[in-house]
């Protein structure tokens, strides 16, 4: 049973916030906000500070200056960029979420279900294509039935087509479970329309709010080329299939097929 979350609940609140490092300064007053119940995504080039204020945001480095309130008994769901297990370690999927999470142990087969996972649950991990590791990543974090989704580039590696699904899988559970989603990403070709607010980083922010008002941008169309205007142009369309965690397609069937929204297949 999924707990209640109140809808725009305010979950996670950053003022002014900067990092440095030695001589480098990472981020420079840097704002955000996430709210139950939305998907915010942070955009920017690599090095433009977007894996440092999630960290920050998240507790697991301290900013240098700023601040930065959480809801109290804020319960957060981490999806890291990438995670390195030793091609020699015995572990199966089942395993290695009852690791991630023992009291939920009896959890794992729904977790994987509701990520669309749930044929790996007794391959080792070594085993699965780099699609299913998202996904069995995904399925660890809401083993935690977070408040708070934080995703680090959550569809690196993946290819253009299981990225707009792991996408449309993301919007899936912030409708289902009411959860605030933070997610990070340099990845433009699908992203924008999967998001409510968007927030453009380069070390400070170059502009915020909605995909369509970002796209349009002058900070953002500097930042990326304006190129991306038509690129990234959002927009919906029916198709009649979808694809599986490893890619392959599966056919849907009668009214009300699948519906694709807004990814790019430029």
């Amino acid at each position: 049973m999924q707990p209640e979350r109140r809808a725009g609940e305010l979950l996670v609140d950053a003022q002014n916030l900067s990092i440095r490092y030695a001589d480098h300064v990472a981020l420079d007053r840097v704002d955000l906000a996430v709210h139950a119940g939305e998907i915010v995504t942070v955009i920017g080039p690599n090095g433009a500070g977007k894996t440092s204020l999630i960290r920050a945001v998240l507790g697991l480095i301290a900013p240098s200056t700023g601040a930065i309130r959480r809801r109290p008994g804020l319960k957060v769901g981490y999806v890291p960029q990438g995670l390195h297990i030793d091609d020699s370690l015995p572990l199966t999927i089942r395993r290695f979420l009852g690791l991630a999470a023992p009291e939920a142990t009896r959890r794992v087969g729904e977790a994987l279900a509701e990520v669309g996972a749930e044929r790996v649950v007794d391959s080792p991990v070594q085993a699965i294509s780099g699609g299913e590791m998202k996904r069995v990543l995904l399925a660890r974090a809401l083993l935690r039935d977070p408040d708070l989704l934080a995703l680090d580039e959550p569809t690196s590696g993946v290819d253009v087509t299981g990225q707009a699904e792991l996408y449309r899988l993301i919007q899936t559970i912030r409708d289902r479970r009411g959860c605030g989603v933070l997610l990070v990403s340099h990845n433009l070709h699908v992203v924008m329309a999967a998001t409510d607010q968007v927030l453009c980083l380069n070390r400070h922010v170059c502009c915020r709010g909605q995909p369509e008002a970002v796209s349009r941008h002058p900070e953002y169309l500097a930042l990326f080329g304006p190129h991306l205007a038509t690129t990234l142009a959002v927009y919906t369309h029916e198709h009649d299939h979808r694809h599986g965690p490893s890619g392959e397609p599966i056919v849907l069937g009668g009214p009300g097929k699948g519906e694709d929204r807004g990814h790019s297949h430029g």
